[in-house]
C-alpha cells in the first residue's frame, strides 16, 4: 500500500489534532448546500456539495434525483441554489457521471458524482483541494454537512460548513441542525467566505467540528468509514477529508440504516469524467473536462499564494501546518508549485504515457498501475510511496523531468504562437526541476538527465470493415507506436464511415510513414532502426510489407528506398488481439525455448480436390501434433486456396510465427525447384537462427542480401514475407473503454 501523503504509517496524536482547526475552518467554509432556486419559497436542502474549483461545485449526482429517482423540480433552465457565504446563488447541473451519454457505450466511466456550476461569474469563493493520490485507509477524518441558509431570512448568518455525524439521505431534503454533534468534542468558529482567495465580507458563521471518522477503508464499493454518532440527513455529497494529509479524499454518499457507518464516493473517481457525461444543454469544460477542471483547482489554489493576493489564511497554509515537523524534502510547498507547472500544460495526449513514466520512474517495468491514470497530476500522486525524504524528492524530480522532456518533444518541430506558448511552459517545469534536483546526488543527477520514451516498433493495422455478403472490402487504418508488453500509443488514425479499398488504404499509409518511422528512429536512440509491424486480415497475409518504398528523409522531395533491408519487417494477424489464446501462448513459449527451430513444410495432402479444397484432417493433425520448434513453411500463395486456409489452421491451432513468398504459386501448379530452393533456404535460416525472437533480423539481414544479390542463393529471400505474433505483446484493442489519443 502506498503510504499516504502525510501519515506514513503513523498515528496522528492530539498535538496535530490541535493543527487542524485551520483546516476545519477551510472545509466548512468550501461546504456546500444544495436546494431549490433562490427565492423558492419553503424550499429545504437537498444535500451537500463542495466547492472545488473557481464556479464548480462537485457532490453526489443522487443529491440532484428525487427519492423515486426523477430529477429534482428546478427553475427554468435547470436552475437551483447553492447556500453559502450566507447567500444562495444560482446554479445548474453540468456534469452527470451516473448517466453517460447512450452513444458513448458500455464502457463509459460510471459514478454517484455530479459537477454543478454557479451561474454567476461575479460569485467569489474558496476551494477545497482535493487529493491526488488514491484514499486506502483513514484514521483522522472529518465529513462535513451543508446548511440551507440563504441569508435572506437569517440575517446573513450561515452555518454553512457544519460538521455532520456521517451521510445522510441527499433526497431527504432534511437541514438539520445538528442532532448527531457530539456535546464533548470541541466547537470552533467559521469565517464566512469571500474573495477567492480570502477576503470576508459576510459576517461570521459558526462550525460544529468533531473527529466524525473512527475507522476508514477502501473497498469495490468506495470508502467505508465509521463514525461515532449517527449519520445526520442532507450530508450527501459532502466531503470526507483526511485531516492527516489536509485532502478533500471522497465525497460522502449515503449511510447504513441501523449502524454509524458511512460510504464515500473517492475523488479518484473523478478520473472518470469526460465529455459523454455532459448533460443536455449544459455548457461544458472542453473535450477533455478532466484535464479542464483539474487544472482550474491547481492553478486557483497557487494563485492563492501571490504576494499581496492573499489577505488571510489559505488551505495550503492549513496543509502547511499540518505538515510541519515531519522532515519531507518533497513537501506540500513542492506539490503545490509542482502541479501549478503541470496543470499549464497539454493534457497528455494518452493516459498510457502517463502510467508509462510513472512505471519508468518507480522501476516497476511494464506493469499497469494500481489506479487509473489520466492526466500528469494523477501520475504525482500515484508517486507516494512511503520513501525516506531523499528517495521521495529523487523520486518526483525524475517524473517531473519525464513530463518536461515528453511536452517539449510533442511540440518540438510544431509552428504557431500555442506551440511556442507550450514550449515556454516545459522550459519553466525543466528550471524548476533543476531547482530542486541540486542537491541529488551525482550518480542521480546523471540518471535522471535527458530522458524520453524509447519505442520499439511502429505498427500499421488495416481495420476491415465488413459490409453484406459480395460488398466491396473496405479498410480503415492506423499507427502506433509500440514499447513492449502490450503498451501502444496511437499517433494517426483514418477512420471514416465507409472506409477505403486496401490500396488506396496502403498508399495512405505509405504517403507518411517514412517520416514516422524516422521520427521513431530518433526517439529510439542514436543509431536505431525500430521494427515495423503490419498487422492485416485473412486474405491479406501475402502483403509484401519489407518491399513497401518510403522516403528515406523528411525532405519535401525525399527519394523513395525500400524499407525491408533497412530495418526488421513482419506481419501481424489483425484477428489476434489482448485475448491470448491458450494454444498460442503455449506455442509461442515451446518456441522460445526450444534448443532448435525446424521448418515445418505444409502442402495439400493427396486426392482429388486437396489442392483447391479446405484443409485436409492430415493437414490439421500435421500442425497439432507439431513439436514445440516447429515453425510452418509454405510455398504456395496465402492469398487464397489452400495456402489461406492452411495458414489460417497455423494461427488456429496456436503457430505465433511462419515463413512464406509473398508471390508463391497458385493452386494447380505443382512444386518445383524454385519451392525446393525455398524450403532449403528456410530450414538453413532456422537451423542456425539461435532462436525464434533473432527471426525478425536474419531476415532483415536476408532480405538485404537478396536485393543487392551480395550473396548467392538468397534471391528466393526478396518477397520472404514472417508472421511473427508475439503473444506477449498482443497489438492493441480495437475497441478501447476511452478513446485512444497520441501522446507524440
Amino acid at each position: 500500500m502506498a503510504a499516504s501523503h502525510g501519515s506514513q504509517g503513523r498515528t496522528a496524536g492530539s498535538g496535530d489534532r490541535a493543527r487542524y482547526a485551520q483546516l476545519l475552518d477551510h472545509a466548512g467554509r468550501t461546504t456546500v448546500g444544495l436546494r431549490a432556486a433562490p427565492g423558492a419559497p419553503g424550499a429545504r436542502m437537498w444535500g451537500s456539495g463542495v466547492l472545488i474549483a473557481p464556479g464548480w461545485v462537485l457532490t453526489c449526482a443522487h443529491v440532484l434525483a428525487a427519492s423515486d429517482g426523477r430529477r429534482r423540480e428546478t427553475g427554468p433552465d435547470g436552475v437551483f441554489g447553492v447556500a453559502f457565504g450566507g447567500r444562495v446563488v444560482p446554479a445548474r447541473q453540468a456534469y452527470d457521471l451516473s448517466r453517460p451519454a447512450p452513444e458513448a457505450g458500455p464502457g463509459a466511466a460510471r459514478a454517484d458524482l455530479a459537477l454543478v456550476r454557479l451561474l454567476d461569474p461575479e460569485s467569489r469563493h474558496p476551494c477545497a483541494w482535493l487529493s491526488d493520490q488514491p484514499a486506502t485507509l483513514l484514521e483522522d477524518a472529518y465529513i462535513f454537512r451543508g446548511h440551507d441558509s440563504g441569508g435572506h431570512d437569517s440575517g446573513g448568518q450561515d452555518r454553512s460548513g457544519s460538521a455532520a455525524g456521517g451521510a445522510g439521505d441527499g433526497g431527504s431534503g432534511d437541514a438539520c441542525t445538528g442532532e448527531g454533534a457530539d456535546a464533548g468534542r470541541p466547537r470552533s468558529r467559521s469565517r464566512a467566505p469571500g474573495d477567492a482567495h480570502g477576503d470576508r465580507p459576510a459576517p461570521a458563521a459558526p462550525v460544529d467540528t468533531f473527529i466524525a471518522v473512527r475507522f476508514g477503508a477502501r473497498d469495490a464499493r468506495g470508502l467505508q468509514f465509521g463514525s461515532d454518532v449517527r449519520v445526520t440527513p442532507g450530508a450527501s455529497g459532502g466531503p470526507l477529508i483526511d485531516c492527516d494529509r489536509g485532502e478533500v479524499v471522497g465525497i460522502v454518499k449515503g449511510r447504513h440504516q441501523q449502524d454509524h457507518v458511512g460510504l464515500a464516493v473517492p475523488v479518484t473517481a473523478l478520473r472518470g469524467l469526460g465529455p459523454e457525461h455532459l448533460v443536455a444543454g449544459a455548457e461544458g469544460l472542453g473535450p477533455d473536462p478532466y484535464h479542464a477542471l483539474m487544472s482550474l483547482h491547481d492553478r486557483w489554489h497557487w494563485a492563492g499564494q501571490e504576494l499581496g493576493r492573499a489577505t488571510g489564511p489559505t488551505w495550503f497554509d492549513a496543509q502547511h501546518a499540518i505538515m510541519a515537523g515531519r522532515g519531507r524534502l518533497w513537501g506540500v510547498q513542492e506539490r503545490l508549485q509542482a502541479l501549478d507547472l503541470l496543470a499549464r500544460l497539454p493534457a497528455p495526449r494518452d493516459p498510457l504515457i502517463v502510467e508509462a513514466a510513472v512505471g519508468e520512474v518507480l522501476d516497476r517495468g511494464e506493469r499497469p498501475a494500481a489506479w487509473s491514470l489520466r492526466t500528469w497530476r494523477d501520475g504525482h500522486g500515484a508517486l507516494y510511496q512511503g520513501s525516506d525524504p531523499y528517495t521521495e524528492l529523487r523520486t518526483f524530480v525524475h517524473y517531473l523531468r519525464i513530463v518536461a522532456q515528453l511536452t517539449a518533444d510533442e511540440v518540438r518541430d510544431q509552428p504557431g504562437e500555442a506551440a511556442a506558448a507550450v514550449r515556454e511552459q516545459a522550459v519553466r517545469l525543466a528550471e524548476f526541476v533543476q531547482a530542486k534536483a541540486v542537491v541529488l546526488q551525482p550518480q542521480d543527477r546523471r540518471r535522471i538527465g535527458p530522458v524520453r520514451r524509447r519505442p520499439r516498433s511502429v505498427l500499421v493495422e488495416f481495420e476491415p470493415l465488413f459490409y453484406d455478403e459480395g460488398g466491396a472490402e473496405l479498410f480503415n487504418w492506423s499507427v502506433s507506436e509500440g514499447y513492449g508488453q502490450g503498451q501502444w500509443l496511437r499517433v494517426d488514425v483514418q477512420e471514416s464511415a465507409g472506409g477505403v479499398p486496401f490500396e488506396q488504404a496502403r498508399e495512405q499509409v505509405l504517403r507518411q510513414l517514412g517520416g514516422r518511422l524516422l521520427r521513431a528512429d530518433g526517439a529510439a536512440g542514436p543509431g536505431a532502426r525500430v521494427r515495423l509491424e503490419v498487422a492485416v486480415p485473412e486474405g491479406h497475409w501475402h502483403t509484401a510489407a519489407g518491399q513497401w518504398e518510403v522516403a528515406a528523409s523528411t525532405r519535401r522531395t525525399a527519394r523513395l528506398r525500400p524499407v525491408g533491408p533497412g530495418r526488421a519487417v513482419i506481419l501481424r494477424d489483425q484477428g489476434r488481439r489482448e485475448q491470448v489464446d491458450p494454444a498460442w501462448l503455449r506455442r509461442w513459449q515451446g518456441l522460445r525455448t526450444a534448443s532448435e527451430l525446424q521448418a515445418l513444410r505444409v502442402r495439400p495432402g493427396e486426392g482429388a480436390g486437396a489442392r483447391t479444397g479446405p484443409c485436409t484432417e492430415s493437414v490439421w493433425r500435421l500442425l497439432e501434433t507439431a513439436g514445440e520448434g516447429a515453425l510452418p513453411a509454405l510455398c504456395h500463395t496465402v492469398a487464397d486456396g489452400f495456402g489461406r486456409d492452411a495458414v489460417g489452421v497455423a494461427l488456429d491451432t496456436g503457430f505465433p510465427a511462419g515463413l512464406w513468398p509473398a508471390r508463391g504459386h497458385g493452386e494447380e501448379q505443382d512444386c518445383d525447384a524454385g519451392c525446393e530452393e525455398f524450403h532449403r533456404g528456410v530450414r538453413e535460416l532456422l537451423q542456425g537462427s539461435g532462436g525464434v525472437v533473432r527471426l525478425p533480423e536474419l531476415v532483415r539481414q536476408l532480405r538485404a542480401k537478396a536485393a543487392e544479390a551480395a550473396e548467392e542463393g538468397t534471391h528466393w529471400a526478396r518477397d520472404l514475407v514472417l508472421l511473427y505474433d508475439d503473444p506477449e505483446d498482443p497489438i492493441p484493442p480495437l475497441f478501447p473503454d476511452r478513446p485512444q489519443l497520441s501522446p507524440r
